[in-house]
């Protein structure tokens, strides 16, 4: 009697792929914030050019959502917060 051999490599495979993904922070549309509010909170707290600020905020704007970073988990969890601060709706979340 023979016993088939266990296969122990696809599922660390699998659980290195899902932790290499880095995280984004997502900031999502609102009907209360001006679009140039947004452009000016992604200038403050990103450090942006204005093209790429307005760029984003397009994206919210039309979209309904942008990503505005990616990083490591705790990062993108300050920028959250840093985001709530000035009212705006912002979500972390692993990249697809």
């Amino acid at each position: 009697m023979s016993v088939a051999p266990v296969e122990l490599a696809r599922p660390e495979v699998e659980q290195q792929s899902s932790v290499d993904r880095p995280w984004v922070t997502i900031v999502w549309d609102d009907p209360v914030n001006l679009m140039r509010y947004v452009t000016y909170v992604f200038q403050r707290v990103f450090g942006y050019p204005k093209a790429k600020a307005e760029r984003l905020m397009l994206d919210v704007h039309t979209k309904g959502k942008a990503v505005v970073a990616a990083g490591a988990r705790e990062a993108m969890e300050r920028n959250a917060e840093a985001l709530h601060g000035y009212g705006l709706w912002a979500t972390v979340s692993h990249d697809a």
